[in-house]
């Protein structure tokens, strides 16, 4: 199957990854979308990109789970925008898939590493 351009510089995020990443840059503070896009772009590198198609649903479905409550008031621009803030179920969400995301990377890292000799054969 053939891969869409600038496939191999793109980080596909795991199922439920984005969420964690989101309320992690809430744990910052409150801030508005693209500030949130702005964030886990800059705090990881550049390597990871939320598109915006993915950024607002997740924001919409994390208000839903009550783990963020968000706001309108003017931006650093003067412009309306909305702010989204953690709750504290969502401090208790993300101390959860912090702990989950650990064990991941640990099974994850545990296959990638070579076997352990057993010896000489």
């Amino acid at each position: 199957m053939a891969r869409p351009p600038g496939y191999k510089n793109r980080i596909e995020l795991l199922q439920g990854t984005l969420d964690m990443l989101i309320l992690q840059t809430l744990l910052w503070g409150a801030q508005h979308g693209y500030g949130i896009g702005q964030a886990i772009r800059s705090r990881s590198g550049d390597v990871l990109q939320v598109e915006t198609g993915s950024l607002y649903p997740a924001l919409h479905r994390l208000e839903k789970q009550g783990w963020i409550h968000s706001e309108w008031r003017p931006s650093e621009h003067n412009q309306r925008a909305k702010y989204y803030r953690l709750t504290a179920a969502g401090k208790r969400q993300l101390a959860a898939e912090h702990s989950r995301w650990n064990q991941v990377s640990a099974a994850v890292a545990s296959l990638m590493a070579p076997p352990e000799s057993e010896g000489p054969a």
